[in-house]
């Protein structure tokens, strides 16, 4: 393991590339991030938290804490949003907050915190004119948005999968890592 990196927050929405989101966790890891997977409803009825944390001693979190409950999460160093949604990229750009990933997300917009985002959206989906503008919005606060495209590919069963390591060497660059 690397030296201690500092805190990383991984944002996650329900995109095929979740259902692999240990091996990310890993790959964190590996390079000396303390993790903390915060993720949608959606995603969190997709994968199996308890065994995540478990298996890679990573906090995880779907739901706020109630008022007066210490939060457990350490502060962020960098925030990595992948997979994220259509859905999710969209509402984020609206400021939207219906999720603790989407308040988190929100809320750390305006820390100073690099932010890594990599989009698991269907082409056709890439066309509707709230993609664009949404990505644009986000751009211009100072996210770094990942081309859908290049980090990609498709498993052995045809799902969307991602090239961690792709994403993993965006968070060195945004990190000053790289």
């Amino acid at each position: 393991m690397s030296h201690d990196r500092g805190s990383a927050y991984l944002v996650v929405a329900a995109a095929p590339p979740v259902l692999k989101i240990d091996e990310f966790v890993a790959l964190l890891s590996e390079q000396g991030w303390r993790v903390s997977l915060i993720a949608t409803p959606a995603a969190a009825s997709w994968i199996d938290l308890d065994t995540l944390a478990a298996e890679t001693g990573c906090l995880t979190r779907v739901t706020a804490r109630p008022p007066g409950q210490q939060d457990s999460l350490p502060r962020a160093d960098v925030v990595i949003a992948a997979p994220l949604t259509f859905n999710s990229l969209n509402k984020w750009a609206a400021g939207i907050s219906d999720s603790v990933a989407l308040g988190v997300l929100n809320e750390l917009l305006g820390a100073e915190v690099p932010i890594i985002a990599a989009p698991c959206v269907k082409a056709l989906l890439r066309k509707h004119p709230a993609y664009a503008d949404s990505v644009e919005r986000l751009t211009l606060c100072g996210v770094v948005m990942l081309d859908p495209d290049a980090v990609t590919t498709r498993a052995d069963d045809g799902l969307a999968a991602f090239d961690w390591a792709q994403i993993l060497s965006a968070v060195a660059v945004s990190t000053s890592d790289g």
